[in-house]
């Protein structure tokens, strides 16, 4: 696991739980419109996010983990391992230290009372699961699963099986509804829906059908966890640029706007599902633009 580094929101403590790090994209192939000259001529550009040549943006795959009086938080769960992924053969068949990396910070899986997920694409809900005599079973045994029912529903009806989201229907069945028919699953249907403790769900649709990002309040602090809405901080200068991911270009755009718009508005802590360590940072207005400082 790469160093332990503890933020604080509030009362609360935030760990960033490595699953692994992704590093086989093109910086074109995940941003089409990225240009290495005009990136490099933005100022906080934050190239530094890719390889020396600017060719390769390394993703990082981890969850967070939010301990706020005595509640133990899981906010998306990375990939998994062992899982059938033949249409992303890179996110199959995995072996990763996550469990270990989760004991290491100080939790057992046992301990997790909630994991909120922000979508359910591939690399996020993996480790809701773990594979046992050939069973795929809850990981967090004594958790509530919050997430999305329009979702789940979008991701399981046949109507909408395309190319596109074959790997995402797969991941329904062994990371998904598992978690469903164990009755940890609470499924929600509103733009916004409040979570004891500080935590509310907020629709930023675009990534995917019903993406949503998660607010943190506590002791007049504030955390953002943004999920996919950005992989890479040239977005937060270019919030046009979608990712290649993004299934709804123009909601994804909306919704990337309506972000910057609160993290420098609130002096939030942005906690990022994908920027290269350490993943934190905060966003700040100049001008017309804004720009993101890592933390």
């Amino acid at each position: 696991m790469e160093n332990k580094t503890t933020y604080r929101v509030g009362d609360a403590e935030i760990t960033r739980i490595v699953d692994w790090n992704l590093t086989h994209f093109k910086t074109p192939q995940l941003i089409p419109e990225w240009n290495n000259e005009t990136v490099h001529d933005l100022p906080h550009s934050h190239v530094e996010s890719t390889d020396a040549a600017g060719e390769y943006a390394p993703l990082s795959i981890h969850s967070w983990l939010v301990r706020h009086r005595g509640r133990t938080v899981l906010i998306d769960t990375g990939a998994g391992n062992d899982k059938l992924r033949p249409y992303a053969p890179y996110f199959g068949r995995l072996q990763t230290p996550y469990l270990k990396n989760l004991q290491t910070a100080g939790v057992a899986p046992e301990e997790v009372d909630l994991v909120l997920l922000t979508h359910l694409h591939v690399d996020h809900v993996g480790w809701n699961t773990r594979l046992e005599d050939e069973q795929w079973i809850p990981t967090f045994p004594n958790a509530r699963y919050i997430f999305s029912h329009k979702e789940h529903a979008f991701f399981t009806n046949p109507a909408n099986s395309t190319e596109r989201n074959r790997t995402s229907f797969a991941v329904q069945q062994d990371s998904v509804d598992p978690i469903i028919a164990a009755g940890l699953a609470d499924m929600f249907d509103a733009d916004e829906y409040e979570i004891a403790d500080g935590f509310t769900f907020h629709a930023t649709p675009g990534h995917s059908i019903a993406h949503q990002s998660i607010i943190f309040r506590s002791t007049g602090e504030v955390a953002l966890f943004a999920g996919d809405l950005m992989h890479h901080p040239v977005q937060v200068q270019r919030p046009q640029w979608n990712s290649v991911f993004d299934a709804l270009p123009e909601e994804a755009r909306a919704s990337r706007m309506w972000a910057l718009e609160f993290a420098a508005e609130n002096n939030a802590l942005v906690f990022s599902s994908h920027f290269s360590a350490p993943s934190v940072g905060r966003i700040q207005r100049i001008g017309s633009r804004f720009a993101w400082t890592f933390l």
